[in-house]
């Protein structure tokens, strides 16, 4: 195997990773929709696994981080119009670590776990339109 089939093959495994987590978001809204923690986390971690996915396929190295803005930090290097999501990653950013403990969160409400579902349905179809392997 070489080099692009090994990267094009890391891409898609990092897509389905992400599928994973956005049809188990889609699971919980629609057979436990007060989970909303649940789905929450599973937004952001689909979200991070795209963006990931993206980064791979444009041989953009990154760190083992949960920050989505960081991630698209790496991304606008090559891809501006990418900026245009800055606004609604920050909105799922408090769900990749804070909302799993029991500490000092609050339970998301059912409009946030279904905006947190519409970002993470947005950010999936423009990352997979943008890495063009199949």
């Amino acid at each position: 195997m070489d080099n692009q089939d090994k990267k094009n093959s890391l891409v898609k495994e990092w897509r389905h990773k992400a599928e994973r987590d956005l049809d188990t978001a889609r699971l919980t809204l629609d057979h436990k929709p007060e989970y909303t923690d649940i789905i929450c986390y599973h937004c952001q971690q689909a979200v991070e696994k795209y963006l990931k996915a993206y980064l791979v396929y444009l041989n953009t190295p990154f760190e083992k981080k949960h920050d989505l803005d960081y991630l698209i930090d790496l991304i606008v290097e090559n891809d501006k119009d990418i900026e245009q999501f800055y606004d609604t990653v920050e909105i799922l950013s408090g769900y990749a670590v804070e909302i799993r403990y029991p500490d000092d969160w609050s339970e998301p409400s059912m409009e946030e776990a279904k905006a947190a579902y519409e970002i993470a349905l947005n950010i999936k179809e423009y990352a997979v339109k943008m890495i063009d392997i199949k």
